[in-house]
């Protein structure tokens, strides 16, 4: 029951990092998860808009990033890490876009104030690269360990995320306006 428990917990925290806020499934945690994996399919966006390339086990770097703007887009994606880790919410909502295109800003912060009430949950960030570019836009994909543990129980969850962060830039800050992930399957 708690391994349960702990697999729709992080179905529901990554639901709300792709802004699906609203799950039709029939309550159990795959289809949850499942309904986040394939968001970016039914929610009207173009199924190429978001995406990258790999050689191997790296991510193809996207080629047109100014060092200025990569230095900024890589500070901005470190922060959401740290902000994050440190349960810090002012912080994390500073690199939050008011006007986000794949989340609610008000509900977002709602839902994780509520996740770090209930849940020790830690991300672990490896592989980070930009893969897409341009001047109002970024992309940055990276493996992302979650780890999740309920308080008060032993209840854990452990899962490997690959995830894309996407930027935008307003008033010449880079902030999040979506998040797409899916599990990272080993072969």
């Amino acid at each position: 029951m708690k391994k349960w428990l702990m697999f729709a917990v992080a179905a529901v925290f990554l639901l709300s990092a792709c802004g699906n806020t609203k799950s039709e499934s029939n309550g159990t945690s795959e289809e949850a998860y499942n309904a986040t994996a394939n968001h970016e399919k039914s929610n009207g966006q173009p199924e190429d808009s978001v995406g990258f390339e790999m050689i191997g086990e790296a991510f193809v770097e996207a080629e047109n990033v100014p060092a200025a703007e990569k230095a900024k887009i890589m500070t901005a994606f470190n922060e959401y890490i740290d902000a994050f880790n440190d349960k810090d919410i002012g912080r994390y909502g500073k690199v939050l876009s008011k006007n986000a295109s794949g989340f609610n800003y008000d509900e977002e912060i709602e839902v994780v104030k509520e996740t770090f009430k209930n849940h020790d949950v830690k991300l672990v960030d490896s592989d980070a690269t930009i893969v897409k570019y341009s001047d109002d836009e970024a992309q940055v994909v990276a493996n992302i360990d979650y780890h999740v543990k309920e308080h008060g129980t032993d209840a854990t969850l452990n899962r490997t995320v690959r995830q894309v962060t996407i930027f935008v830039k307003e008033d010449g800050d880079w902030k999040i306006t979506r998040i797409v992930g899916m599990e990272k399957l080993d072969e």
